[in-house]
């Protein structure tokens, strides 16, 4: 056996050794953690609009998400290493409390007393998020791997399932208390909320939970680590730079990051190859388990954070949800994930396999992402939150099994490294999952805007076309993922009839003073102004000159000429609003056919996912007590 085959010495097997109230207490602490982390990535969105509004710093807004993102992607495989090597339990803390200090610096950002470090505020914010994806990473890649610590894998299972209902209690949850927060005390408390839970997981884990050391001797593998860094960070700045717009797919920056990217990770696999304690063992990519199911996470990732992202486009912009609901109104798709990961999760353990419900969930997501294809502008609301429970129910499973599959595919020295791997090829695939759906949205959606606005310019009022040809032009302010172009009818109505009547008002004070000058020839100007309307036009031009010799009879000739002005505006109002209903009747079609040819998409997406687990073997999952001699239940394998 090679050293990566041999058991360490003096390896202690906790799922044998602790007693259940020891693992309950541990598992409490845990996922406190993951919940620490799970909410900040949905309580945060919800705050951002005024966090930038108050910090001025509309510029970065992208970059509060991008910064945690870059962080937490990149140190998600070394912090599983980290934990193979010098056990769970340091590393977990060590992560909780780098994030705390995250939290508390994002909410003291802009402060006074931190004197422009960083420069502006929003730029402090961007840095400090970057510091908490740094301490994230531990929690999220670490969690998952100490259930494999402290359970039997066919025991793994229901307690896979609770870690996945933690994700999507934090997406109803976060929204919640994010507007809360911001909207009843301050946009800052989204960030301190997260030390007192903090406290309490680090309270739990520190007195309650054993090292949990592989026996692993520590040879880190320092440049492989730099170098996972160099290819991660380089690659997801180009996909998030290309996919939101801020340079082409093909500038000489999204390239030469690209390029960047693809030495590093020829340097990395060099590098790999030959370490004897490598951040990534390459071995393990031997292991059809898990080179199949990581492959396969990677395509849900990019399927997952694309169900959500253009599923609350669609309720915003077509249902008419406020975008500060949007994120709650996405609760049907979290219950149906909350009970399809619990359920998948619980029959995993009482069935001792799990690749059968793997291939459900697979089937039933195909499933909803083909509903959810069917999306139109009429598509009632009852009917979009069936799909999204079948689409939940798909998807749910896919947390829980494919890390319950991994672990119990690899030797027990090996789950950190292999449970966090999973979670960096997941991550991978939102990104790149964004970045193509993004990309397909902002080609087609211009297009469809134009293509449903061309019959309601042909009937439009002039000033009216001139706003829809620049909607239509498909301009660069459309090109930063669409949803700027979302049309609140509501309010272009009374914008526009506001507008009108400042017209006509000035229209009224200058016939009005015309006539009040006894100057027929004023009067005639006045009516031979564009702006005049064209009939009210041609009646005053037919007004002698001794209608207005007298005040009399030019406070009658002003009379009339209001009222005709008065119906002119009531007119041009009615039209108006008719216009703009059929403009949002057009942006609404635009937007649904877009986001269903995204969908469409997304079928393919889970079915390369589906390919992926077929030649995944389905392995038995050994009860307490089982399976030694046979790590990883490799020997019990169902042929």
């Amino acid at each position: 056996m090679t050293h990566a085959q041999q058991a360490p010495e003096g390896r202690i097997d906790f799922a044998e050794t602790l007693d259940f109230p020891t693992k309950r207490l541990i598992l409490i602490g845990t996922l406190l953690g993951l919940f620490l982390s799970a909410l900040d990535q949905t309580i945060v969105s919800t705050a951002l609009p005024r966090i930038t509004q108050e910090l001025d710093g509309l510029s970065l807004y992208s970059w509060v998400t991008t910064a945690y993102l870059l962080a937490s992607t990149a140190m998600v495989p070394i912090y599983g290493k980290l934990s193979d090597i010098y056990g769970r339990k340091p590393i977990l803390m060590f992560g909780i409390v780098v994030f705390l200090l995250g939290s508390a610096l994002c909410g003291m950002s802009g402060e006074p007393f931190l004197n422009n470090v960083f420069g502006s505020g929003m730029m402090q914010l961007v840095v400090f998020r970057g510091i908490q994806g740094f301490g994230a990473a531990a929690l999220t890649s670490v969690a998952f791997a100490i259930i494999a610590d402290i359970f039997a894998p066919a025991e793994r299972g229901k307690y896979q399932g609770l870690f996945g209902a933690v994700f999507g209690l934090s997406s109803v949850i976060g929204p919640l208390l994010g507007g809360f927060l911001t909207d009843n005390v301050s946009w800052r408390w989204v960030f301190y909320v997260n030390l007192p839970i903090g406290l309490v997981a680090l309270a739990f884990i520190f007195s309650k939970m054993p090292r949990l050391a592989s026996g692993l001797k520590p040879k880190i593998d320092y440049l492989g680590a730099l170098l996972i860094i160099v290819f991660s960070v380089p690659l997801l700045l180009a996909l998030t730079f290309g996919a939101d717009g801020t340079y082409a797919w093909t500038s000489p920056t999204v390239l030469g990051l690209f390029a960047t990217s693809a030495v590093a990770l020829g340097l990395f696999l060099f590098e790999e190859s030959r370490h004897e304690s490598p951040i990534l063992p390459l071995s393990l990519f031997r292991n059809p388990t898990f080179a199949w199911g990581v492959l396969a996470r990677f395509f849900i990732g990019a399927a997952f954070l694309g169900a959500i992202l253009f599923l609350s486009l669609y309720l915003v912009n077509v249902q008419g949800v406020s975008a500060t609901a949007a994120g709650t109104a996405t609760i049907p798709l979290t219950l149906g994930l909350i009970a399809g990961a619990i359920g998948s999760g619980q029959l995993a353990s009482r069935l001792g396999y799990y690749k059968t419900m793997i291939l459900i969930g697979l089937l039933l997501m195909m499933g909803g992402f083909g509903l959810l294809s069917t999306l139109n502008a009429d598509t009632p609301y009852f009917q979009v939150v069936l799909y999204m429970v079948l689409l939940g129910l798909g998807l749910g499973p896919a947390l829980p099994l494919y890390n319950l599959a991994i672990q119990n595919a690899v030797k027990p020295w090996e789950i950190g490294v292999a449970t966090s791997s999973g979670q960096f090829f997941q991550q991978f695939g939102s990104v790149l999952g964004t970045a193509v759906f993004g990309a397909i949205l902002t080609a087609m959606l211009p297009n469809q805007i134009s293509r449903q606005l061309e019959s309601v310019k042909a009937d439009a009022p002039p000033a009216i076309r001139a706003q829809l040809d620049k909607m239509g032009s498909g301009d660069s302010s459309q090109s930063r993922g669409g949803s700027q172009v979302s049309f609140d009818a509501t309010a272009v109505k009374a914008t526009t009839a506001d507008g009108i009547r400042k017209g006509f008002d000035g229209v009224r004070s200058a016939v009005t003073g015309a006539v009040n000058t006894g100057n027929i020839a004023a009067v005639q100007a006045v009516a031979s102004n564009p702006q005049f309307p064209a009939e009210l036009g041609a009646q005053l031009k037919t007004i002698p000159a001794q209608a207005i010799a007298t005040p009399q009879g030019r406070e009658a000739v002003i009379t009339q000429i209001r009222a005709g002005l008065d119906t002119a505006q009531a007119d041009a109002i009615r039209q108006a609003d008719t216009t703009l209903d059929k403009v949002s009747r057009a942006i609404k079609v635009a937007f649904a056919t877009t986001v269903s040819r995204i969908y469409l998409v997304s079928i393919l997406v889970a079915f390369l996912a589906l390919l992926a687990s077929l030649p995944m073997p389905n392995l038995r999952l050994p009860r307490k007590g089982e399976g030694k001699g046979e790590p990883g239940g490799l020997a019990s394998l169902e042929g």
